[in-house]
């Protein structure tokens, strides 16, 4: 039953994507607002049709302490469901993200319109050079940045290393960090085909200010924040 309600998401789900990235062609020459709640429409159908196909809900907690813009969220990564999730809720937002999805048809299309800070991982001392100039420029433009300071994504119940960029653009722009917390990963596991039915907890952390502060002193700060929130969260299974 299982594989079968995946199927069921994933076939408009990718015929879907193709169609919202064909249409991205259309929206180049239009204002940066306007398509990227049109590119942001095709997030919101995904997330709804996990629910409807795969009983996955979601539940926030803290949406009263984002700011307001611009600032940087720092969240964890587990999952597919967070990229989707994080870039509607908190739009509009410059992501980094792995040059490489791009070049993805359809897919990559549609990121390329929402300003997006791509990066070269095959060199990463000039990565790190590209993700803090690229980030303090999108702040200084107005728009908030989405880090997510472990890199790639750690399986449920894993921690990986956090890296310090994401406070240090923070920290050079002058504006606060909000971390975000989840366990999407258990609900949306990657890899894997199947997705398991639950209740996703999201928490969105007060503001971290950086006035007078280091990255890696904040970096270590939103690590345990995170990390912390994560093991009190509620099974999200249970029913």
């Amino acid at each position: 039953m299982k594989h079968l309600r995946a199927l069921l998401f994933y076939v408009p789900y990718i015929i879907t994507g193709m169609m919202a990235g064909s249409l991205s062609i259309i929206l180049w020459p239009t204002p940066f607002l306007f398509r990227y709640k049109v590119i942001m429409a095709w997030n919101d159908f995904a997330i709804w049709w996990l629910r409807i196909t795969c009983n996955i809900r979601y539940n926030i907690i803290g949406t009263e302490n984002i700011p307001p813009a611009p600032y940087v969220v720092l969240s964890k990564h587990q999952s597919t469901w967070e990229t989707l999730f994080l870039q509607t809720h908190f739009q509009p937002i410059s992501t980094i993200l792995k040059k490489e999805l791009l070049r993805i048809p359809f897919f990559g299309w549609g990121l390329a319109l929402l300003k997006p800070i791509a990066i070269d991982r095959s060199n990463p001392r000039e990565a790190i050079k590209h993700i803090h100039k690229e980030g303090v420029a999108r702040i200084e433009e107005g728009l908030s940045v989405l880090v997510f300071p472990e890199g790639t994504r750690t399986p449920y119940g894993g921690v990986g290393n956090y890296a310090r960029g994401g406070a240090g653009i923070a920290c050079s722009a002058g504006v606060p960090i909000v971390a975000v917390a989840h366990n999407a990963g258990a609900c949306w596991p990657v890899p894997g085909f199947v997705k398991h039915a639950g209740t996703i907890t999201v928490v969105i952390s007060s503001p971290f200010d950086t006035t007078g502060r280091n990255s890696k002193e904040l970096t270590e700060e939103v690590k345990t924040w995170i990390e912390s929130e994560i093991s009190r969260m509620p099974d999200p299974f249970h029913r």
